[in-house]
């Protein structure tokens, strides 16, 4: 029987962020990306870390070598700014791009991935990305790449964000795309590390975009996405009732949602696919003592 998987889920969620989050749906980012990796993978050992926080040590590439993957969450961090937080976490990636250790992260953790790597991060000028980002397509790349095994020519995920990849870094691959975002998925190699990375969030449950919609209610109305606060709160009331029964057609045919995101194991797909063709071979090696190069 194989060893279990050795995770480490990295959130960049200031604590008060982090807090709001935990108050809204019960748990961090962090958190969220631990329990959904245990799902798939049972029995898997998910470390945290905090990279963007001051009193968390710099974590050094052999120590970052010692796990079968990295998994960098969502937060509300803007890379392209210059702060404390920014240098911590971008210094974090580039430690994990020299340890050789896969990766993978979702909205801000494909920004970070991005930014570490030498591309370009920057606002969206058409406001939030919210509830879901609709028509996601594969490119040609995308299509014959392990990261969208499944996934159809055109699919929805959930999503929501207020910036974007601007510019890809030299040698990245541009998986996926749509018509408000152009970096949907994307696979970047720097150093002796790989990362696959997706702008949407396939570990998020639909509850999760539900409270998230109403934590950012005042600036979809601002950005004209509804009229106003109740708006927003009918829309986030019909997701989390096709949380709680995911067999509503109705519910599905209101939202302009289809299996892609209602059903759990699709929702996760890009996951599921990172474990299996990046993780599992990296624990195979580990547990016979070979090579850790990608």
């Amino acid at each position: 029987m194989p060893a279990p998987f050795h995770f480490l889920v990295a959130e960049s969620e200031g604590p008060e962020d982090r807090e709001v989050r935990r108050e809204s749906v019960g748990r961090s980012s962090g958190e969220t990306y631990a329990d959904t990796l245990r799902s798939l993978a049972p029995g898997a050992i998910c470390d945290r870390l905090k990279p963007a926080e001051e009193d968390t040590p710099l974590q050094e590439p052999e120590v970052l070598a010692r796990y079968d993957a990295v998994f960098l969450c969502g937060s509300p961090l803007h890379v392209y700014k210059e702060t404390p937080e920014t240098r911590r976490v971008l210094g974090f990636m580039r430690a994990v791009f020299e340890a050789g250790t896969p990766a993978f992260g979702s909205c801000a953790g494909l920004q970070v991935a991005v930014a570490a790597a030498g591309g370009q991060v920057g606002p969206r000028q058409d406001g939030n990305e919210a509830g879901f980002a609709r028509r996601i397509a594969p490119t040609e790349e995308g299509r014959h790449h392990p990261l969208l095994s499944g996934r159809p020519l055109a699919f929805d995920a959930p999503a929501i964000h207020s910036d974007e990849v601007k510019a890809l870094p030299p040698g990245a691959v541009l998986l996926a795309t749509n018509e408000t975002n152009t970096v949907q998925a994307a696979e970047i190699r720097s150093g002796e590390g790989v990362f696959w990375g997706v702008q949407y969030h396939p570990e998020l449950t639909l509850h999760e975009v539900a409270q998230a919609l109403r934590r950012q209610a005042e600036t979809l109305v601002e950005q004209g996405f509804a009229m106003d606060l109740e708006a927003v709160e009918h829309h986030a009331v019909r997701i989390d009732a096709l949380a709680r029964r995911p067999g509503r057609r109705d519910l599905a045919w209101q939202l302009g949602l289809n299996r892609q995101v209602t059903e759990t194991a699709l929702r996760q797909t890009e996951l599921r696919n990172f474990i299996r063709h990046l993780a599992e071979p990296r624990r195979a090696r580990r547990e016979g003592g070979g090579s850790e190069a990608q």
